[in-house]
């Protein structure tokens, strides 16, 4: 009797990748350097406000606002959903395949969790991979629910979460207001102080860190911060978690392949990348003249722009989705759709030019570099990762580390020779 397997198998194989999610994915991979910049360059508190730990130009302002504009939020939250989308594209190809899709799945989000251990020890304190993985192992453990109730979920956890945080801070952001106005009380002001001290003391932290060589930062990281990454999956996990559940979401409505009428993904697309970035801009016009305050600018990034970011992410989803069709065909599409494909090398590869950069076991241009000379790492970064994934795949079938990570997931080394 015939066995089918093979043929599924086949099926699977040959099935086109979505040109939409590899564009969006390469548009994704270039812009969260516009934000991680600011960590690599150091210090960490320089994420929060341009202004920590000292006084920046005005230029440096300026370069700070154009990516809490358009990049701050929106790239997390592209990533994301994307990830949650291709949380349902791989089971549903596995299945297709003939295979268990949820046991496939499992062993790579488990690799990536090992993957992303390593990319934390090895190279920078930033890793996503490791959180997204576990999120990821949540998310598949809610796949079999219905598109309404990861809704629920979704943004119930969502907003729960950010809301939560927001109220939390509340106390903080009216002292850190009433300081400006010479009308704080000694509480007041005290409550302020030990919020800004920690992150000074950790300034000045990194500065010393930053000099160490390569061994060095490894030790530090595994003598004094082994559980680093579980700490941030605590501070995460309720963003992160049901973005990747709206991603799965729309996957199973055809928003990425494009099923959904063109009208409704042009009111998305408009309506909420307009509406995100006016509130964003709105924000904006409060905290820029004022310095970018940073017990607002931590209580906005963390917990009062979810709207924003959420809305933005989704509108620009759909507008890169709407522009597949005519970008996908041009240079430019190509070498975004190449990066995306290799968002996993990429995303690898800006953490290992970056670090080498700016900490001490190469320039060693940390906490040098101002926001407004940053931009010149970003493009840097910009053209390295277009400029190199396109001739990768004219030879190979993936990046180095997707064919690493797909042949630890098959227990196998694949070909990759095309």
């Amino acid at each position: 009797m015939h066995d089918p397997a093979p043929d599924r198998e086949a099926l699977a194989a040959s099935s086109p990748r979505l040109a939409s999610l590899d564009l969006i994915r390469g548009v994704a991979v270039l812009g969260i350097l516009a934000i991680n910049i600011s960590g690599f360059a150091g210090p960490m508190a320089s994420l929060t406000s341009p202004n920590l730990p000292h006084p920046v130009a005005p230029a440096d302002e300026a370069a700070f606002a154009l990516s809490f504009l358009f990049f701050e939020g929106k790239m997390r939250a592209l990533f994301s959903l994307l990830f949650g989308a291709g949380l349902i594209l791989f089971w549903e190809r596995a299945e297709a395949a003939g295979r268990d899709g949820d046991v496939l799945q499992a062993r790579r989000l488990f690799w990536l969790i090992l993957l992303g251990g390593l990319h934390y020890l090895l190279l920078w304190w930033g890793d996503i991979l490791f959180l997204y993985a576990v999120c990821g192992l949540a998310a598949l453990l809610l796949r079999p629910l219905g598109n309404r109730a990861l809704l629920v979920i979704a943004l119930g956890l969502y907003y729960a979460w950010h809301l939560w945080g927001l109220f939390g801070l509340a106390p903080a952001i009216g002292a850190e207001n009433a300081i400006r106005h010479g009308t704080a009380s000694a509480a007041q002001v005290r409550m302020v102080s030990e919020w800004l001290e920690p992150l000074r003391d950790w300034a000045a932290e990194e500065m010393r860190e930053s000099h160490l060589g390569f061994v060095g930062l490894i030790l530090v990281k595994l003598g004094q911060r082994p559980f680093w990454q579980i700490q941030m999956v605590f501070g995460n996990f309720f963003e992160t978690l049901p973005l990747m559940l709206l991603g799965m979401v729309l996957y199973r409505r055809g928003f990425f392949s494009g099923a959904l009428p063109r009208r409704k993904l042009v009111a998305v697309g408009v309506t909420c990348t307009i509406t995100g970035l006016a509130l964003t801009a709105m924000f904006l016009g409060w905290a820029w003249p004022r310095h970018f305050p940073p017990v607002a600018m931590h209580a906005a990034l963390v917990w009062g722009m979810a709207m924003p970011h959420l809305l933005c992410g989704c509108g620009y989803a759909a507008l890169l989705v709407l522009a597949t069709p005519k970008l996908a065909p041009t240079p430019l599409g190509r070498r975004l759709i190449a990066a995306g494909r290799m968002a996993f090398s990429n995303y690898i590869l800006t953490s290992l030019t970056m670090t080498f950069a700016f900490y001490g076991w190469g320039l060693s241009l940390f906490g040098t570099v101002p926001p407004a000379a940053q931009w010149l790492f970003v493009l840097a970064g910009w053209a390295l990762m277009l400029g190199w994934s396109t001739p990768w795949l004219r030879r190979f079938r993936r990046g180095p580390l997707e064919w690493l990570w797909r042949s630890l997931i098959e227990r196998k080394a694949l070909p990759n020779h095309l």
